[in-house]
């Protein structure tokens, strides 16, 4: 089976209500410097603004937030995006990066937690210092993101935000990350009960939790679980795969359009899962 992550897919569905829309996207940063592949945060940022959307993005990297920046621009044009380096684990940061995208743009309409890091470890092996790190990219800063933008978004009465889990959280995916899992599964319920909150201020909130996807992050994720044998694996994350093959950043980004768009204007406190039926197989982990 060809790979999904094919550049047709850089052409996704058309959703005319982003245009002049502007949605404030943490993890833009686009890892490594392949002009075939995207990240999920750049993959998303690329189809919003392809739907005429404003994006303004961060990163802690600038020089990974830049490069993504640089390809939007190419295709279409200045202005399409923004970004700054900005660490979301800190309030400060956080509540600079949210002045600055209203200072740029005036608004925001909608809000990506893309920001995500995996380290290895059991309760028993892992230290103090990495669990706290784990908890703090992977969960503090989903609540301080939201912290941040929920008042702006009630204030005008309406608002998309997508908060970006993993399968990690529903079950044991093959790899000792119990900081990172836990942080993932707690993302589903503190959106389950945010939307509920804020279901009757017309603000949405939804989570897109996506499989074993294909982006250039499996090269780190390698070296970090594979002692650096990155073909094979990639060979055991495609066969793990009922579909046999992982996703794309696309099928990633595809899933959080939709669900920020006004065609999911019913949606709220859900998820959608983006896994090739991952989750639903007792196949090899």
């Amino acid at each position: 089976m060809a790979s999904s992550n094919n550049v047709s897919e850089l052409y996704g569905t058309t959703f005319p209500c982003f245009k002049g829309r502007v949605i404030l996207l943490t993890g833009i940063g686009q890892t490594g410097s392949s002009k075939e592949s995207w990240g999920n945060g750049a993959a998303t940022a690329r189809l919003l603004c392809a739907n005429g959307a404003k994006v303004f993005g961060c990163d802690i990297n600038l020089e990974a937030a830049n490069f993504t920046q640089s390809r939007l621009i190419q295709e279409f044009g200045e202005g399409c995006c923004e970004v700054i380096s900005a660490d979301v684990t800190d309030g400060k940061d956080v509540q600079r990066l949210v002045d600055e995208c209203l200072a740029k743009f005036k608004k925001i309409d909608g809000l990506v937690n893309n920001v995500g890091m995996s380290r290895r470890g059991g309760p028993a092996e892992m230290d103090e210092v990495t669990w706290d790190q784990q908890v703090d990219v992977n969960l503090k800063s989903v609540y301080l993101c939201c912290n941040r933008v929920l008042p702006i978004l009630e204030a005008q009465g309406h608002g998309v935000i997508i908060n970006i889990s993993s399968v990690a959280g529903l079950r044991y995916i093959g790899k000792p990350q119990v900081a990172y899992a836990a942080c993932k599964a707690a993302i589903i319920q503190f959106t389950k009960t945010t939307s509920i909150l804020y279901a009757a201020k017309g603000v949405r909130l939804n989570t897109v939790i996506p499989g074993l996807i294909h982006t250039p992050l499996v090269k780190k994720l390698a070296e970090e679980y594979a002692g650096g044998d990155y073909e094979g694996f990639v060979k055991t994350r495609n066969d793990q795969v009922p579909m046999k093959v992982m996703g794309s950043s696309f099928d990633v980004a595809n899933a959080i359009l939709f669900l920020m768009s006004d065609n999911a204007k019913y949606i709220t406190g859900q998820e959608l899962v983006v896994d090739g039926s991952f989750i639903n197989s007792t196949g090899p982990v």
